[in-house]
């Protein structure tokens, strides 16, 4: 059985659906989550729910993720906050808004690494960071030009700084989830001419559920998980293996 044993433990986008589920089910196993996102109710109902604290910044302000960050006692972060920004191709893109999904997706993860290693390095007791990727890094997808770079972006930051952190035994790892039918992508993924040919290429021909991508997270966190850092998990119902 997982057992965080109090083990303090940062995850962004927590007012999200997955985010949300990762703070419960850290709770569940006995971390001390604090929890950081854009929608502030969601957050106050996450709290209440769990018992989690709460933090608030900016993943696009360097000086905010500074503010919050610096001396801020961690073991642990889960990088799940996230922009999806537009379906496009490449020749019909708003750079703009590629430059935005950059800037929260792949910059603002990085920021909160930076920042939080340091306290992770200064407390000396080694630690965990999980990166909320995505089989768009994986795999080519329509439309998916701006996100798709961008969490690719992520996993080499994964990579890069798995590489530079396990000398203080810090393991980094990333998981690539398949498409949770929420609200938000339901206007996309929901459509019979896109979801359809989609999981017909699946193994397992269905649409993940959160807690399926909450579980992996808190895993590669634990002490099971203490000779794994660099990998890039797929959580994609064999989409990816196909």
């Amino acid at each position: 059985m997982l057992n965080f044993d109090g083990r303090v433990i940062l995850v962004t986008g927590a007012s999200g659906g997955i985010g949300g589920a990762t703070v419960r089910q850290l709770v569940a196993a006995g971390a001390e989550v604090v929890a950081s996102g854009r929608d502030a109710d969601a957050l106050a109902r996450l709290a209440a729910d769990t018992g989690c604290r709460t933090l608030a910044f900016d993943l696009a302000s360097e000086d905010s993720v500074r503010t919050a960050l610096d001396g801020f006692d961690l073991w642990g972060v889960v990088n799940c906050g996230g922009f999806g920004g537009e379906i496009a191709t490449p020749m019909e893109t708003d750079i703009s808004v590629f430059d935005k999904v950059i800037g929260v997706n792949a910059r603002g993860a990085l920021l909160v690494t930076k920042y939080a290693s340091r306290s992770m390095i200064r407390l000396g007791r080694g630690g965990s960071i999980v990166n909320v990727s995505s089989q768009a890094s994986l795999v080519a997808l329509r439309g998916h030009i701006s996100y798709g770079s961008s969490k690719a972006a992520l996993d080499n930051i994964t990579r890069v700084s798995a590489l530079e952190l396990g000398p203080y035994g810090i393991r980094v790892n990333s998981v690539n989830p398949t498409v949770v039918m929420t609200e938000m992508s339901a206007f996309y993924w929901g459509r019979p001419d896109i979801g359809g040919p989609f999981l017909d290429q699946m193994p397992l021909r269905r649409w993940a559920t959160e807690d399926e991508i909450a579980a992996p997270i808190v895993f590669l966190l634990g002490d099971g998980a203490s000779m794994i850092t660099g990998v890039s998990l797929p959580i994609d119902g064999g989409f990816t293996a196909c």
